[in-house]
């Protein structure tokens, strides 16, 4: 099955057994969304990745070892997310 975004363009994907995780392009991507989802394998979304603040979007994610997703924000955001939930488990800022 061909993934779809929902807004923009994937600019990143990680397969994983629960699903993918999905990065689209925040370049024009809503602010009342988020840009980071995980759809199941028959291409529901299962979650919609925390902000840490409301016009942030999502430019850069990594796997890690411990099961967590690394991410970096368009407005200096460094955030360690449960690959379970996309609940915030850390934060911090660069500013």
């Amino acid at each position: 099955m061909a993934l779809q975004p929902l807004f923009t363009q994937i600019e990143k994907t990680i397969q994983l057994a629960d699903g993918n995780i999905i990065l689209e392009t925040h370049i024009g991507f809503p602010f009342n969304e988020t840009n980071l989802y995980l759809l199941s394998p028959g291409g529901n979304v299962v979650w919609k990745a925390e902000k840490p603040e409301t016009r942030s979007l999502y430019t850069r994610i990594k796997l890690n070892e411990d099961f967590t997703l690394s991410t970096f924000t368009n407005d200096g955001i460094f955030c360690e997310l449960d690959l379970k939930t996309g609940k915030i488990i850390s934060k911090s800022s660069f500013k």
